[in-house]
């Protein structure tokens, strides 16, 4: 499909997703929400693609929501969906790895859609901002969930109810970010990763870990797990991709993973089957 706001190609079993309005700075805008759902879509169906990267054309990740016009007005309608949410939603529920490769401001939606991300390398140029207090707006995109799992409760808080900004050296070491490097060289960096991971790891493999350690971790007991992974392991003596990995491993070689996603993924999968 053609897009105005984003940018979605497909090169080496990598599908890359980047905010191209580089002359707004990549202001957000309901077009681009829409936009970036319908290309994360797009690139959860095709078994080709192993790997998303996210990114944002010319100097900026994203400076956040496009104002210009006066923000985005909510409808009266029954269960309309926030601009965030629109992204973030089908992020989570992605079966295939997300590498975010941010540089610049990475303000407002522009941090809280990297959130779902399941890497995000930053420029040294970086600086985040939850910065919602400030204007007198809401966090969105469930950003209240998912920032105190991945930076603790406190770190959470200090950040949202101060909405300062934060720089990308105490990002890395509250555990936001995964990595620094140089603003220029951020892309490739994602892209050294992403191949990496295609190379190593199984695609069905992948993509029921990303979402149990998320789905798992939120109940108050392991038993859920214990279940889910005693249906799981019950499969391996017949999966096609456990014979590829133990005969790689023993073969000194890189392994050819047969399994696809998502037709080969588990039925029975919770997420998948619902409650």
């Amino acid at each position: 499909m053609a897009y105005e706001q984003i940018a979605y190609a497909v090169e080496d079993r990598i599908a890359t997703i980047t905010l191209s309005r580089p002359g707004a700075r990549n202001g957000y805008t309901m077009v681009m929400a829409d936009e970036i759902a319908a290309a994360l879509g797009v690139a959860n169906l095709d078994p080709d693609v192993r790997v998303v990267v996210l990114t944002g054309a010319g100097t900026d990740f994203c400076v956040g929501a496009d104002l210009s016009g006066g923000g985005f007005a909510s409808p009266d309608a029954e269960g309309w969906v926030e601009p965030a949410t629109r992204v973030c939603r089908p992020m989570f529920g992605l079966d295939k790895p997300v590498i975010a490769a941010v540089r610049g401001a990475a303000v407002g939606v522009g941090s809280t859609m990297l959130l779902p991300a399941d890497f995000r390398l930053a420029g040294t140029d970086t600086r985040f901002g939850f910065v919602f207090s400030r204007r007198g707006i809401y966090p969105e995109g469930g950003s209240t969930w998912f920032l105190p799992r991945l930076v603790g409760l406190g770190t959470a808080l200090d950040w949202m109810i101060s909405g300062r900004l934060v720089p990308a050296d105490e990002a890395l070491a509250a555990g936001l970010v995964h990595s620094l490097h140089e603003p220029d060289a951020v892309l490739d960096k994602a892209y050294e990763l992403a191949r990496e991971l295609i190379a190593v790891a199984a695609p069905v493999s992948t993509a029921v870990i990303r979402q149990a350690l998320y789905r798992m971790s939120a109940h108050d007991s392991p038993e859920p797990a214990f279940r889910l992974d005693s249906k799981l392991i019950a499969t391996i003596a017949s999966s096609p991709d456990t014979v590829e990995g133990v005969a790689s491993f023993f073969g000194k070689r890189a392994p050819q993973f047969p399994g696809r996603v998502p037709d080969d993924l588990p039925d029975f999968l919770p997420w998948r089957v619902g409650p």
